[in-house]
């Protein structure tokens, strides 16, 4: 089959289409091939995986027998994909979906794929070849009743076809081919379910769900509210945020796959299947702004559900289900372009990090400022957690960036000053019990002025990574986000860390990393909001101009970029990336304007 792009079995990142269900997503490259796929649900060990291991991992190809040249897009509003090919004979169009049912999520994943011809006449070539599901299982392939059948461990996939397409089976695959002519239109599909019966539906059904699937898609989309300069990136990261929305409960994923690097054949390759509270707060204030508030009161009761379950601990992120991570496992795969080791879980699951108080309070703080109420048992949980936070904002923690060395990072002290702030006003407000809230109150001042004596650089005139360096670190720029600062100290530490960190519109997390590691996208839209709360509108519009242009030419971003090339790194989609370009769209309707800046607010408005 032809490969465009491909090399040894790989696509470049930015090749990437996504697709999703509300339990999983699919990564579809521009060349018709299918290259990641985990189902049921998006953390299960994936039966297509080619991703990281071209040979054994599975794969769906999908493509004209002949050279072919691409176009593809989304059906508008929605996150199915419509791929056109040229040959030299004729045009086609497949278009792609991860089905839904007539009421919502469907009881089996169903993967399809409508083929249509166009003009003159292209021959289309499939083939099915299922992983070993990071070598937990064998797959086999068998004829049942007429229908090709995969078991590979517990689960049971089928190809199902409408009859007019040639199919082989061999133990290993299922092959195909079928001609397209104007007017000819084919129907493909994959159903797989885990440990139950496996329904087999009639094409004609699953061709109608993928109209329905758009339909869906397009009537959710009518629903997200934006009016402003980039109406066409904030739809669309909307829509991917979507995608890793894990709708039987409400966890918001930060990323789709696992252990794309941040450099090309390093070992900084980190699974993102799981649900951290920081994306989570993020998120959420994305989707309070585009009033999507379904998915905020979801998102909002599966995290405090989570958080209740561990209390008083408060962990950095957790399970889909709400569980806690097990620990991380190394691969035996080659890795994507041989970078190892590939992984399963993260380790960083046993980490301190102190910002995660703040991520929290201020998640409920914008949940309760959009005008909904909390009840009295999570009043009772988060003022237990506030007092744990103060009991422990003066320790060492691993920080936002997850860190191995402890330190006493600047934003994770902004995140329990942060914590304190919103829990004093959420107490005052009547939401949370104010026995403590003078404790809570003098605490946030006592860490506001501990940042004041040990994270600043008189000599860089900026907030520095943590107490006692003069590093930078990119992060600090949600000072301005939170409100802990909106003055003169933000905006020359945006100077210095321009300076430092940035490479033309791109910017690297901390100091060092420029031989690394690729620039973070989501600080790009971090500096755009910061550059906003100290006034600067000018220079925070032309950055943001350019910084919705980071995506594929479907929109889609990955975490960071090869600014030299680029070329998308790390895992995609990458749901920090997404949320921080709609929160810095959003931004321009509430920043303040340059004549109230010179100073530091001792309050947060919204």
């Amino acid at each position: 089959m032809s490969s465009l792009r491909r090399r040894d079995g790989y696509v470049p990142i930015a090749d990437y289409a996504v697709l999703g269900d509300g339990r999983t997503v699919a990564l579809v490259a521009a060349d018709g091939r299918l290259d990641w796929w985990p189902m049921p649900t998006l953390d299960a060990a994936p039966v297509v995986a080619a991703i990281l291991d071209p040979r054994d991992g599975g794969h769906f190809a999908l493509a004209p027998t002949a050279a072919f040249a691409v176009q593809r897009r989304y059906v508008p509003e929605t996150n199915v994909l419509e791929t056109t090919y040229t040959t030299s004979t004729g045009t086609a169009r497949v278009t792609t979906s991860l089905n839904v049912g007539g009421a919502g999520r469907l009881p089996w994943t169903e993967l399809a794929w409508r083929l249509e011809g166009l003009e003159g006449s292209v021959d289309m070539a499939w083939e099915f070849v299922p992983g070993d599901r990071f070598g937990q299982a064998r797959p086999s392939v068998t004829l049942q009743d007429k229908v090709p059948v995969v078991e590979a461990g517990d689960q049971t996939l089928a190809l199902i076809t409408d009859n007019a397409s040639g199919t082989e089976v061999s133990p290993h695959l299922v092959s195909g081919a079928v001609a397209l002519r104007p007017g000819s239109r084919r129907v493909l599909a994959v159903i797989g379910t885990t440990c139950e019966p496996l329904p087999l539906p009639e094409p004609r059904h699953i061709d109608a769900r993928i109209d329905a699937t758009v339909e869906s898609w397009q009537r959710w989309s009518t629903h997200v509210d934006y009016e402003g300069r980039w109406p066409g990136a904030v739809r669309r990261s909307a829509l991917a945020l979507k995608t890793l929305l894990f709708e039987p409960g409400g966890a918001i994923a930060a990323a789709a796959s696992t252990s794309l690097p941040e450099v090309l054949g390093s070992s900084k390759n980190w699974d993102y299947r799981f649900a951290w509270v920081r994306d989570s707060s993020f998120t959420l204030d994305a989707f309070i702004e585009l009033g999507l508030h379904e998915e905020v009161h979801a998102a909002v009761s599966w995290l405090l559900a989570a958080v209740r379950r561990s209390a008083p601990d408060l962990h950095v992120f957790y399970t889909l289900e709400g569980g806690l991570p097990g620990d991380e496992q190394l691969l035996d795969v080659p890795g994507y372009r041989h970078s190892r080791p590939a992984r399963a879980g993260n380790g960083a699951a046993r980490q301190s990090q102190l910002g995660t108080y703040g991520d929290l309070l201020d998640t409920v703080w914008r949940y309760v400022n959009a005008g909904h109420l909390l009840d009295h048992h999570t009043g009772q949980l988060l003022a237990e957690l506030t007092n744990h936070c103060c009991a422990t904002w003066m320790d060492k923690d691993s920080g936002l960036w997850e860190l191995a060395q402890r330190e006493h990072y600047t934003i994770s002290k902004i995140g329990c000053w942060a914590a304190l702030d919103r829990a004093t006003r959420l107490a005052a407000a009547g939401h949370l019990p104010d026995e403590s809230a003078a404790r809570w109150g003098a605490e946030a001042a006592a860490v506001r002025s501990w940042i004041d004596a040990n994270c600043w650089s008189e000599s860089k005139q900026a907030y520095v990574f943590f107490a006692g360096t003069h590093e930078l670190d990119a992060a600090v720029l949600l000072a301005g986000r939170t409100g802990f600062d909106r003055g003169p100290r933000l905006r020359s530490t945006i100077d210095a860390i321009v300076t430092e960190l940035g490479r033309g519109p791109y910017l690297y997390r901390y100091s060092g990393m420029q031989d690394e590691e690729g620039a973070f996208v989501a600080c790009t839209f971090w500096l755009v909001e910061a550059l906003l709360w100290t006034g600067q509108f000018d220079r925070a519009m032309a950055l943001m101009d350019r910084a919705v242009g980071f995506g594929n030419d479907l929109g889609v971003l990955s975490e960071q970029v090869d600014p030299a090339t680029g070329e998308f790194l790390g895992n995609v989609p990458q749901g920090l990336s997404h949320l921080a370009l709609i929160n810095a769209a959003n931004a321009f309707k509430h920043a303040m304007r340059p004549e109230t800046t010179d100073r530091r607010p001792e309050s947060v408005e919204r």
